[in-house]
C-alpha cells in the first residue's frame, strides 16, 4: 500500500457502510488550515490509532467526526449517517480527556443519571463492571483519581451500547496495570464488532493495541497502515554501544560514514541512527573501545518523528 495516498479503501457492492467515512475534509481557522483534505474510511470492528503531534489536526478532525464542528468542504458520515443523527440514535459515544463530570455525585449516581437520558441503556452494574470501577460506585466523583474518572467516562460511553467509540487520550492518569486492563476490555469489545478510534500520545499503546495506525501532520494523512507497515517507513536501524571515551575524532568518523543520520551520546551509551548498521558496527569494533554493541530496527517513535519532523503550526 502507498502510505501517502488516499486512505479510502475500495468496497464491494452490498457491503455495510464504513463506521467512519471522511471524504475531502477541509477546515480552516482564518488563514490556518487545520484539516487539509483528509480522506479516511474505517471499517466496522477496526481499532484505529489516530496519531499526530500537537497542532496536527487530530482534535479538529475528531470534532468534525462527532458533529461538534462543520467542515468548510467535504463530507462526514458515521455508520452511513450524518454524525448528529448517529449520535442521537446512541450509535456513537466519545470519551474525552476532560470535563463532563459532576464532582458532588457518586460514581454510581453519575451512571444512573446519565442512563436516564437514553431511550435504551445498558445497566449501571454492567457498564461499571466493564470499566473496572464497580468497587468505587459509592465514591464521590471529586474524590476519584484522574484515571478513575477516565474509567467513569468510559462507563458512560458504554451505556447506549454504541457501534463506534471515539476516545481522546483515554488512559491519561491511569497506572500501567490500569492501562493494560482498559485496553484488554476495549479489545474484547472490538472482537464483538465495535469500532474504536483513539488518539493518544502513548505510542506504545498504539503499537500494542491498534489494528491500524493513521498518522496526521499539518492536517493531512501522512501514513496509514499496520504498526509494522508504518515502522517500515522509518528506514534504517539504531546502533547502540557502551562507550565512555568518545573522542571528537571518533564522532567525526562516525558522522562521516555513509548512511549515518545522527550520532548521540546519552551518558555512556552511544546511539547512532543509520541505514548502514554494518559499517557503523565495523568502525566501532575496530577503531574505538565500544562494548555491548546492539543493532535494532527502528520503532514507531522513529517513524512518528521522521514523518512529522516539521513543527505543525495549526490548531490541534
Amino acid at each position: 500500500m502507498t502510505f501517502t495516498e488516499t486512505s479510502l479503501r475500495p468496497r464491494a457492492a452490498g457491503d455495510a457502510p464504513p463506521a467512519i467515512d471522511l471524504r475531502g475534509l477541509h477546515k480552516s481557522f482564518g488563514s490556518v488550515h487545520a484539516v487539509d483534505g483528509i480522506d479516511l474510511a474505517v471499517e466496522p470492528g477496526e481499532v484505529v490509532a489516530f496519531l499526530g503531534p500537537n497542532g496536527a489536526g487530530k482534535t479538529t478532525t475528531i470534532d468534525l467526526l462527532l458533529g461538534l464542528s462543520v467542515p468548510d468542504a467535504g463530507t462526514v458520515q458515521v455508520l452511513g449517517l450524518d454524525p448528529t443523527r448517529a449520535i442521537a440514535e446512541g450509535r456513537v459515544s466519545a470519551v474525552m480527556q476532560t470535563g463532563g463530570l459532576l464532582k458532588d455525585l457518586t460514581v454510581g449516581e453519575t451512571v444512573e443519571v446519565t442512563a436516564s437520558f437514553f431511550r435504551s441503556a445498558r445497566s449501571a452494574a454492567e457498564v461499571l463492571g466493564r470499566a473496572g470501577i464497580a468497587d468505587i460506585a459509592g465514591r464521590k466523583v471529586g474524590s476519584c483519581s484522574g484515571g478513575q474518572q477516565q474509567r467513569l467516562r468510559f462507563a458512560l460511553a458504554l451505556l447506549p451500547d454504541p457501534d463506534l467509540i471515539v476516545l481522546d487520550e483515554p488512559t491519561t492518569g491511569m497506572d500501567v496495570e490500569g492501562r493494560r486492563e482498559f485496553w484488554t476490555a476495549l479489545r474484547a469489545d472490538a472482537a464483538r464488532g465495535r469500532t474504536i478510534l483513539f488518539a493518544t500520545h502513548y505510542l506504545d499503546e498504539a503499537d500494542a493495541y491498534a489494528d491500524r495506525i493513521v498518522l496526521v501532520s499539518h492536517g493531512r494523512i501522512v501514513a496509514d497502515g499496520s504498526a509494522a507497515q508504518v515502522k517500515n517507513l522509518a528506514s534504517g536501524r539504531l546502533v547502540s554501544a557502551t562507550l565512555t571515551d568518545l573522542t571528537p575524532a571518533d564522532e567525526a568518523a562516525l558522522r562521516g560514514l555513509p548512511g549515518v543520520q545522527s550520532v548521540e551520546l546519552r551518558g555512556d551509551r552511544l546511539l547512532v541512527r543509520t541505514s548502514d548498521s554494518d559499517g557503523v558496527a565495523r568502525l566501532l569494533l575496530t577503531s574505538t573501545t565500544a562494548t555491548d554493541i546492539e543493532i535494532t530496527a527502528r520503532g514507531l517513535e522513529d517513524a512518528f518523528l521522521a514523518l512529522t519532523s516539521a513543527t505543525a503550526g495549526s490548531p490541534s
